[in-house]
């Protein structure tokens, strides 16, 4: 087993609405190796999300584990699963999610700032991940002053903040035209790579997909290599 990234069985049932059991992830098993890029595609409703954020820490499987560099991610105990989203993981989501009452750079600051980093260090990394996205003339724009494509360029660089080690991206595009789209998906390729970051990414675009190393497809509750 590589000492990375790694799910095993994985499952993840919901109820649906008269109480019968949708059996959304069906034991996955995938091996994520370090400074690699993944996309994962799959029809609406596949449990693509779903398993991002399991992954991620933000849900937890039914059955399964999550191992990050061989320790399981959901035996942590108190705030050390909350510790481990903000340090090691980077999510970026459709939705920028971004404070509307701060600006671009004190919305990047706030990973740092919640990690206990000191707000000149904070300051420095966040002016310099806004350069690294070209955005280093918006850095005191507010989210609404900015494009959408700036914005989630603003979430790309918050994602980044901490350093983490894994860059989890679920529909970064969505909201975005094509040429925009293509420059996210370029930041978000280059500085997975400038910092050794593994990158898994969730699309419904086959380009974007066919981009990454690595591709992989949801389907049926099992996730399959694509050749």
């Amino acid at each position: 087993m590589s000492s990375f990234l790694n799910v095993v069985n994985l499952t993840k049932n919901f109820l649906d609405g008269s109480g019968n059991e949708l059996k959304i992830l069906q034991g996955i098993s995938m091996n994520f190796p370090k400074n690699k890029t993944h996309s994962i595609v799959g029809s609406s409703g596949s449990g693509k999300s779903t398993l991002l954020n399991i992954i991620g820490g933000l849900d937890h499987p039914t059955s399964g584990k999550v191992f990050f560099k061989e320790e399981d991610i959901f035996a942590f105990q108190g705030n050390k699963l909350a510790n481990w989203r903000n340090t090691k993981v980077g999510f970026v989501f459709q939705a920028h999610h971004l404070l509307n009452d701060f600006s671009a750079l004190e919305n990047v600051m706030i990973p740092g700032l919640i990690k206990g980093l000191s707000k000149a260090e904070c300051e420095n990394k966040a002016k310099r991940l806004l350069s690294q996205v070209s955005l280093k003339d918006r850095e005191n724009h507010k989210p609404g002053q900015l494009s959408g494509g700036e914005q989630q360029r603003v979430a790309i660089a918050r994602a980044l903040l901490n350093s983490p080690e894994a860059i989890l991206a679920d529909e970064p595009t969505g909201n975005l035209d094509l040429d925009t789209g293509k420059i996210v998906i370029k930041v978000l390729k280059n500085v997975a790579r400038e910092q050794n970051a593994t990158l898994i990414l969730v699309t419904h675009n086959p380009e974007i997909a066919a981009s990454m190393e690595i591709r992989l497809q949801l389907d049926k509750g099992h996730l399959v290599a694509v050749e």
